[in-house]
């Protein structure tokens, strides 16, 4: 098995919103915010080679929305999900799995892409794979989550016929030496993937936990449909990951791809900062 960072560009969201009950005063400091109190985060995705697959986890925003929708969001950067698989050899046609942990616009707008004037998958050989509950979810979304769950990021993927569920399953081992844990809190059913690598267990967090910033337990997004969930679920992971010392990859951290955790007196902190490739 190989690992491969994806980078997919920034871009910026309310430093409120990102750190909930949290103060400025206390998350600008390791999170400054801009004059409009945006904060910039990366949209950091993962490919994994392993024998005849090469499995794309979660795709970017994409670039197929108008100048309105990202003028809201400041893009900016020099990748993009294309010319990060370029640089490692791959085109589209390559892919032949993407695994999406939740259908938020930042992390499956890039999954789909207009030909044409028409909505059509980007990958035109691949299986795409959510699972049943997140689907319902978010084709039916709820008037608070809405904004985040677009019709032509989604339904253009069952139209194709190249989607696929997964089964709803703590811990169920989905690919060899790739596991899947759900979560319930920032929206239902997100998928996390636990990746045997090297004799290391390597957790894709997606929006579990978004940065370093978010390790300690009350820095809970005002974006999560049910905060009090994410608590105790951050809280339950970060032991488990500091008992087994995973190593944690960060989907929106703007600086830090991996960390590994530690215990300290304020609670469960970061142990170290690296890259994939350092492992």
């Amino acid at each position: 098995m190989k690992l491969h960072t994806i980078n997919t560009g920034f871009f910026k969201l309310d430093g409120g919103a990102m750190f909930g009950v949290v103060p400025k005063v206390i998350w600008q400091k390791t999170n400054p915010a801009d004059s409009n109190n945006l904060c910039t985060w990366a949209m950091r995705c993962l490919l994994i080679e392993e024998g005849n697959q090469l499995i794309l986890v979660d795709t970017g925003i994409g670039n197929k929305q108008d100048e309105k929708f990202f003028s809201h969001y400041y893009l900016h950067g020099n990748d993009s999900l294309e010319k990060s698989l370029a640089q490692l050899g791959f085109g589209k046609t390559d892919i032949t799995d993407v695994f999406l942990t939740h259908l938020h616009f930042d992390h499956v707008g890039g999954a789909v892409i207009r030909e044409n004037e028409k909505l059509t998958p980007t990958f035109k050989n691949a299986t795409y794979w959510t699972n049943e509950k997140h689907w319902q979810w978010a084709v039916e979304p709820n008037a608070r989550e809405k904004a985040s769950f677009l019709k032509e990021n989604i339904l253009p993927i069952q139209e194709s016929g190249q989607l696929k569920f997964i089964t709803e399953h703590e811990n169920i081992e989905w690919q060899k030496d790739i596991n899947i844990s759900f979560a319930y809190g920032h929206t239902d059913a997100m998928m996390l993937p636990k990746i045997n690598y090297k004799g290391k267990t390597i957790v894709y967090m997606a929006d579990l936990l978004p940065s370093v910033g978010h390790l300690p337990l009350p820095y809970v997004m005002a974006y999560d449909m049910f905060p009090l969930k994410t608590l105790t679920e951050k809280q339950a992971f970060l032991e488990e990951a500091v008992n087994n010392n995973y190593i944690l990859y960060l989907e929106h951290d703007p600086i830090n791809e991996c960390c590994t955790l530690q215990r300290t007196e304020k609670g469960i902190r970061v142990s170290e900062t690296f890259n994939l490739s350092d492992i």
